[in-house]
């Protein structure tokens, strides 16, 4: 078989002794466009991850892509068909294009083997990219700028390994509008066949569920309350849900496909993973996390305890507890978690504790905070999952008569409305209502004891933003001593104490 006009350079390297070829395979190109000419439903065996730039003869990369073309609109690709679009190629060795493009269809192998001709292309290409991202490393620890440090170029040259391990999913330029409709379409079926006809990751809290369709992918979505309002507990609860119930199932190509639930990172950076870890024992377990702490478990209570951990032990929830976290090394920790154990949704606890990159001094808070939720929202759509991330509010909602958060009321930056998807606000009409207790006996008192009773237990989650949903409010159930939510009955809480 001729070998094309990189062939003859390549011989002649061989000949230099301290020259090296980047890896590639001739044979198995040639291999590939010849079984393809022969039969053209052997593109289908490897259109769905090879691509033109993977092929290292640039002449085998154009044939390919002409041949992609010809296939995806329902014409034949043969070498007489190609003929027209390769007139003006430069023979190869004494033949002309067309006619070496005859002579592979002539002496191509079996069709079964295509779409192993198409791994070893794929991979020594993966191969050259590690190459060329291994030179960069080294070209840029050489001669860096005075203005990297050595830990942004760790970061950098993590993401671009990151981009390589996820196939190029991402940062892949443009696509045709046609792919992007049947990625929709796909989103569709699967959310009409799943439970509960979510087209994204479920919380388990029925109405909160209804109202957004689940967490979408690639979304930023805002958790915000005041000190006490149970932002934490909320968001601890939705993740444990989303981990304790993750499945799938093993498709025929040996990929995982997720079914429900969902592999969960947990950026905790106000508590310790012992504490984090304590909250969902004492939810599970139905024991007071004070209780727990303090050690005061019953013998029936302890082997609750003892119980519930058994039962967490395999749930894939992975807590990063470390504090003061940049976004740059966030966003390098949570690449390396979706690589190294997949990763469905994130959470971050919360987002006033990250700082930005530092760069320049002079920056204010305000634009240091939107440098953190500009980078997450990219985060989010780079790693295609959503990240929810918890939020302050300002102290100006404590100096209104309805202390309902309202979008105006996030700390620090607008920029936090702008790039968020969705914004919740927690909030317990208890908590305030509690602190302005009458005198016993008086008919205020007994007012305030009918008001009392209407709130006990129940939160409210106010959907403040929704790109792609209503807004409005979802009452959930909240028990206190175990800061667990769950969902809203009426009738179903218990009667208030007043202390």
């Amino acid at each position: 078989m001729n070998q094309p006009r990189l062939a003859a350079a390549q011989n002649e390297r061989h000949n230099e002794p301290d020259y090296r070829l980047a890896p590639h395979n001739l044979e198995a190109e040639q291999a590939l466009i010849g079984a393809i000419l022969v039969n053209n439903d052997a593109f289908f065996r490897v259109s769905d991850f090879l691509r033109p730039d993977h092929f290292y003869e640039g002449l085998h990369g154009r044939v390919f892509d002409i041949i992609s073309s010809l296939i995806r609109a329902n014409r034949t690709a043969t070498p007489v068909t190609l003929k027209t679009f390769l007139d003006r190629e430069p023979p190869v060795g004494d033949l002309t294009v067309p006619q070496y493009l005859a002579r592979l269809a002539a002496e191509a192998p079996t069709v079964i083997n295509t779409e192993d001709y198409g791994r070893t292309i794929y991979d020594l290409a993966t191969r050259r990219s590690l190459i060329g991202v291994g030179e960069d490393m080294v070209n840029l620890a050489y001669d860096a700028p005075v203005d990297i440090s050595p830990r942004t170029q760790i970061e950098q040259a993590e993401q671009r390994l990151f981009e390589m391990a996820e196939t190029g999913k991402y940062g892949g330029g443009f696509m045709r509008f046609a792919e992007a409709l049947t990625d929709a379409i796909e989103m569709a079926t699967a959310a009409y066949k799943r439970d509960g006809h979510l087209s994204g990751i479920a919380t388990f809290l029925r109405d909160l569920d209804e109202m957004m369709g689940g967490l979408q992918s690639s979304d930023l979505i805002i958790l915000a309350g005041r000190p006490a309002m149970g932002k934490t507990a909320l968001a601890t609860n939705i993740a444990f849900s989303v981990a304790s119930r993750h499945r799938t199932e093993t498709l025929p190509s040996g990929e995982e496909k997720r079914l429900d639930g969902g592999i969960v990172g947990f950026f905790s950076l106000e508590m310790s993973a012992e504490q984090l870890a304590t909250r969902i024992i004492s939810e599970q377990a139905g024991v007071p996390s004070e209780t727990i702490r303090r050690g005061k478990t019953s013998q029936l209570e302890f082997e609750k305890i003892v119980d519930a951990a058994q039962r967490l032990q395999a749930v894939p929830l992975y807590i990063d507890a470390t504090g003061g976290l940049t976004i740059a090394q966030l966003a390098a920790r949570a690449r390396r978690l979706k690589r190294q154990r997949g990763l469905d949704l994130l959470v971050i606890d919360y987002l006033q504790l990250l700082t930005g990159s530092g760069k320049r001094s002079s920056d204010s808070r305000v634009q240091e905070i939107t440098e953190i939720t500009t980078s997450l929202k990219a985060l989010a759509k780079e790693l295609n999952v959503p990240i929810l991330a918890l939020s302050q509010l300002s102290r100006q909602v404590e100096q209104r008569e309805d202390k309902r958060p309202q979008l105006a009321d996030l700390r620090e930056s607008g920029s936090i409305e702008q790039d968020a998807d969705v914004v919740l606000f927690v909030y317990r009409e208890e908590y305030y209502l509690k602190s302005r207790k009458p005198k016993e006996g008086t008919e205020e008192f007994f007012k305030w004891e009918a008001e009392m009773e209407a709130v006990h237990a129940v939160a409210e989650v106010i959907i403040g933003k929704q790109r792609h949903g209503p807004t409005g409010t979802v009452k959930l159930h909240f028990q206190g001593e175990l800061t667990r939510f769950g969902n809203y009955a009426p009738g179903d809480h218990l009667p208030a104490h007043h202390d």
